[in-house]
């Protein structure tokens, strides 16, 4: 049995991938996934599923959801197990409950391994096998980390916490192709980056980078324009030092080597 939080919570049984179609147990089964190998306790359940005002029989109605979750994670071949062994990856105990899962079993341990894997390249200047690691990395989502399954404060914080994981691998996966100098190729892709997150003064940097390599001087002087008018309007900020000396460094040179590359350090 496998699982996908790196987009809808699905689960997959012999490459088949279904969805988990009551809400509450899906809330109980993307909580014991976020902490999985860990014991969660009921009160935390409780938390998770309706927040601070729970209903009178919230305990019994856990117990049910977690049998109804033990059923279904059986798997297919549970009916020829002995009936006297423990089926399933649910585990009770006095404190609560735990949900086994393997290093492969869980998209987002995957997608954790490769994000680590290709830093280590980049720093390393191994840079074509960063693309290649981060690109694989990237192409296990399928939308919003958990859907819109965010309620509770374990599976919201943990979304959080992975699609910011998600924006450093696209940040090192553009970084490792400007080295590789597939500056033209990146600017599209970085004017949607810097659109979709207006905050975000890597993707700008990126963008200006890549601009002054292609020869648009005045495009990445714009681009800087933009972001300060954005974090001015939004925040009350100018941009940051890095962002700033990129600025200056394309107003002082024609001259594309000089531009700093802001290497990625880790």
């Amino acid at each position: 049995m496998k699982y996908q939080v790196l987009g809808p919570l699905r689960v997959i049984d012999r490459g088949a991938a279904w969805p988990i179609s009551a809400p509450k147990m899906e809330s109980v089964l993307a909580t014991l996934l976020v902490r999985g190998n860990q014991v969660v306790s009921v009160p935390q359940l409780t938390l998770e599923i309706w927040g601070e005002n729970p209903p009178r029989r919230a305990t019994p109605a856990i117990h049910v959801y977690i049998s109804q979750l033990r059923k279904l994670l059986a798997g297919a071949d549970a009916r020829d197990r002995p009936a006297r062994q423990t089926v399933g990856p649910i585990v009770t105990s006095a404190a609560g409950y735990l949900l086994q899962v393997g290093p492969d079993d869980l998209d987002c341990l995957v997608f954790q391994r490769l994000v680590q894997r290709g830093r280590r390249e980049l720093v390393e200047r191994r840079c074509a096998e960063a693309v290649a690691t981060l690109s694989a990395a990237l192409e296990l989502w399928h939308g919003p980390a958990l859907g819109q399954l965010c309620n509770g404060p374990i599976v919201t914080g943990f979304a959080g916490w992975l699609e910011e994981l998600r924006l450093e691998c696209i940040e090192m996966q553009i970084e490792a192709e400007l080295v590789l100098g597939r500056h033209r190729e990146l600017i599209g892709r970085l004017y949607r980056l810097t659109s979709e997150h207006p905050l975000h003064e890597v993707f700008y940097a990126q963008l200006m980078r890549a601009l002054f390599a292609s020869e648009r001087r005045a495009d990445a002087l714009r681009v800087y324009g933009h972001a300060w008018d954005v974090l001015r309007r939004e925040l009350g900020l100018e941009p940051g030092l890095r962002l700033r000396e990129l600025q200056r460094a394309v107003l002082a040179t024609d001259d594309r080597s000089r531009v700093p590359l802001a290497a990625y350090a880790g």
